[in-house]
């Protein structure tokens, strides 16, 4: 398929879809540029239909799911020389390397104070109760958001003997099918729509235990497990999966966990953590 006719297939197939899908079709259709980032959840509340409905008209569009449906939809809008261009690297041909550094700069301060002005004190004191309370505390992601689910363990570990990160993803849900209600899953996922990870928060709230979310959108199929949520704020095009913006707005919510959980419990973390010092003391020349 020619990615610079992929609305055009959408009108061509329109006549095939069903009254659902054709919803889907015409909100598409209208603001293809919003749609790119929208999660599935997002969008069907907007075109008033349900999360399957949205997966059917992607299906309709011989597509695997939503994720390859927006991707395509971005590569169409992209290839078309008098749209403005989406892609984040795409913005920083022809500059300077002052000016590229500058605009990485500024975006990546843009997802901070995004992320600062998205976050909520109850939400934070109730993610920070749910990591006090419990025996054990699984930080799970897939992809590129494991590197912050694995940095999130790194920092916790240090502080606490409770923190656990485990990459495979079958061992993921293996060890959420074990735990209790005396277990805090954090899930990490920028689009909130990782089937791996919503596998695994579905589990772990199966047997009863906690599941916090990380991620760009308040509801998405993953969020609809989660106790409670914390919103990173960078907005990332299909194009763009995986950007450092979105790993520095992660990080940023990790560290302030990290920094408040340290303060509260300070005698404990301190002589946690000077035990860990000197275990690792002789790993260092």
């Amino acid at each position: 398929m020619e990615q610079n006719h992929f609305i055009q297939s959408i009108e061509e197939t329109y006549h095939t879809l069903t009254k659902a899908e054709k919803k889907v079709a015409d909100y598409v259709l209208q603001n293809s540029r919003q749609v790119l980032f929208l999660s599935i959840t997002d969008l069907a509340d907007a075109c008033q239909v349900g999360e399957t409905s949205v997966y059917r008209f992607c299906r309709s569009m011989n597509m695997q799911g939503y994720q390859e449906f927006k991707m395509q939809l971005s590569l169409g809008m992209t290839e078309t020389p008098e749209q403005e261009k989406l892609s984040e690297s795409n913005e920083l041909l022809g500059d300077t390397l002052k000016e590229t550094a500058e605009k990485i700069m500024q975006s990546h301060l843009s997802a901070l104070r995004e992320t600062y002005c998205l976050l909520k004190q109850e939400e934070l004191e109730l993610f920070l109760e749910k990591i006090d309370k419990a025996k054990r505390v699984f930080f799970f992601g897939i992809g590129d958001s494991l590197l912050i689910a694995q940095e999130a363990c790194h920092k916790f570990a240090s502080i606490t003997g409770k923190a656990y990160c485990i990459s495979d993803p079958h061992m993921q849900v293996i060890a959420a099918s074990s735990m209790t209600a005396d277990d805090f899953a954090v899930m990490i996922s920028y689009s909130g729509a990782t089937k791996d990870n919503i596998c695994t928060a579905k589990t772990a709230k199966q047997e009863g235990a906690s599941v916090g979310c990380i991620t760009r959108f308040r509801k998405s199929p993953l969020t609809a497990y989660s106790d409670v949520t914390l919103l990173c704020g960078a907005a990332e095009g299909p194009m763009d999966g995986g950007s450092v913006s979105a790993k520095v707005s992660q990080l940023y919510l990790i560290d302030l966990l990290y920094q408040e959980y340290y303060t509260r419990h300070y005698e404990s973390c301190r002589k946690t953590r000077e035990k860990v010092s000197r275990a690792i003391v002789e790993k260092i020349f």
